[in-house]
């Protein structure tokens, strides 16, 4: 292994897997809102060539080879869920996400204040930034003592790819698809690096919500955020998406695999049929040039369907015949 696959292995995400937890989850089911499909925008579907195969990218993730695609149209959330939209189902359903069951989750070090920090035992050995803070959810994105009074047009985090999914069902949609994630992402530009193109920042103007400066020490914020940033900040793409690089992960419906060149489906693929980690796509505001640069439309990364972080989160998609 290269010292660039070295660095990046653990980056993008902590994975709840790392630490052991013998509580025992109670299941949650709910019945379906009454949600439209008001706001959702429809992507045309068709062929593209999904995946890369620029030196910019990391083949051990799996972004290549590149393979010929095809998806069916379908409906897709123009943002990330939101605190708001995430704080209507909770107050439907009483839903409560992994992160409160466990009691824990995962945070960015330079976002804990110096009390919760006073308090923090644990981190995560291979990503010494990712601190264990107890309290930590998506009502306390930074711990106990912090809220999200203000942030109701950010991304909700702390999301498990479970809680994703009652999400989902409740609100009578689905997760993407990997393949649908990335046509989608790419808005119709065939094989470029970004949503809008292959320069990070045209004409020096920021497109995504992402790390500068030196990670994970110093963030000069020249995007205008530290950490997330509302869901329709910056230009969205040609599909009408907004921050699908940068900002927060994205958990997609997929199991996730790096061996792509043994998947034979190039109609509507849907992954393998089981593995031990979900797909997450679209990096977040902690990838940096220097070290995680997994905000690449072709990225991709992973983590276990029950971990949970301060820059993970989720949108909705839809079948159109559904509608």
């Amino acid at each position: 292994m290269n010292q660039k696959q070295h660095q990046t292995k653990h980056c993008c995400t902590a994975s709840r897997s790392t630490f052991q937890d013998s509580q025992t989850k109670k299941q949650q089911v709910f019945a379906r809102s009454e949600n439209t499909t008001t706001d959702m925008v429809v992507v045309p579907g068709g062929t593209f060539l999904m995946g890369t195969e620029n030196q910019a990218g990391f083949p051990e993730d799996g972004e290549g080879p590149i393979r010929s695609i095809e998806v069916a149209p379908f409906l897709i959330d123009p943002c990330t869920v939101t605190n708001g939209s995430f704080q209507q189902f909770i107050a439907s359903t009483g839903y409560r996400t992994e992160a409160e069951q466990y009691g824990w989750s995962f945070v960015f070090y330079q976002l804990i204040s110096k009390q919760t920090r006073k308090k923090v035992t644990q981190h995560v050995p291979q990503t010494p930034w990712w601190w264990v803070v107890e309290g930590a959810d998506w009502r306390h994105p930074e711990g106990p003592d912090s809220n999200i009074n203000g942030r109701m047009d950010h991304p909700v985090i702390h999301i498990s790819w479970n809680d994703a999914m009652t999400y989902c069902k409740w609100a009578g949609k689905r997760l993407p698809t990997e393949a649908e994630w990335e046509f989608a992402a790419r808005g119709g530009l065939e094989q470029k690096i970004y949503p809008w193109g292959n320069e990070l920042t045209p004409n020096g103007v920021h497109q995504c919500n992402i790390w500068q400066g030196t990670f994970p020490t110093q963030n000069t914020q020249e995007d205008g955020y530290f950490g997330t940033a509302p869901v329709t900040t910056y230009p969205p793409n040609n599909f009408g998406l907004y921050n699908v690089s940068g900002n927060v992960w994205e958990w997609c419906a997929d199991w996730f695999t790096a061996d792509n060149n043994l998947q034979a489906e190039s109609v509507h693929p849907k992954g393998p049929n089981s593995c031990s980690s979900k797909v997450m796509r679209g990096g977040s505001y902690l990838c940096h040039h220097s070290y995680c640069n997994r905000y690449r439309v072709a990225a991709r990364s992973a983590n276990t369907p029950d971990s949970s972080t301060g820059n993970l989160g989720f949108r909705c998609v839809k079948d159109l015949s559904s509608n």
